[in-house]
């Protein structure tokens, strides 16, 4: 029954980023909603659900994305499983460990994605993408991933009490 807050949430969290997220632009760059929400609750302590709301975000990514299924489900689920590893050894940190998730899984997703978009025929520059997308896209996840952050806590707080969780 838990499990189930994550349809509507990710639903929210995909049609704010096709719709909203999306035109807030710097240079070529934008926030990746859904990445921030996967990341910040596989940071939470009490969660058990992180891979499933990890693939659901996969499922409806794909869904509004260019991008090949597989790419899409090799960087979520890759953000996922380095939030889990971090959760388990940065515990103290949490906020830090946010931002190493989303530092290291936004240059994974995006390397990931120029990899694909090169094999496919795709002629960007490097340096370009580098330049233009990755790092705007780095610093605005970065901004982002504060609030989205506590707010994901204050979810995993309201989903997982106190007094079940032990």
């Amino acid at each position: 029954m838990r499990n189930t807050i994550a349809f509507p949430l990710l639903g929210l969290a995909v049609i704010l980023q096709s719709s909203v997220v999306s035109q807030m632009r710097l240079i070529s760059g934008y926030a990746d909603l859904p990445l921030l929400v996967i990341a910040a609750w596989a940071l939470q302590e009490r969660v058990k659900s992180a891979w499933h709301w990890g693939i659901v975000a996969c499922v409806m990514i794909s869904f509004v994305s260019n991008m090949p299924w597989l790419v899409v489900g090799i960087g979520y689920l890759g953000v996922v499983f380095l939030a889990q590893t971090l959760q388990r050894r940065v515990w103290q940190a949490p906020l830090l460990a946010m931002f190493s998730v989303i530092f290291v899984g936004t240059l994974f997703i995006h390397l990931l994605s120029f990899g694909v978009l090169s094999l496919l025929g795709t002629p960007y520059p490097f340096n370009d993408v580098v330049g233009f997308i990755t790092l705007p896209s780095l610093l605005l996840n970065m901004l982002l991933s504060i609030p989205v952050y506590a707010l994901m806590r204050d979810l995993a707080r309201w989903v997982y009490p106190l007094e079940e969780y032990e």
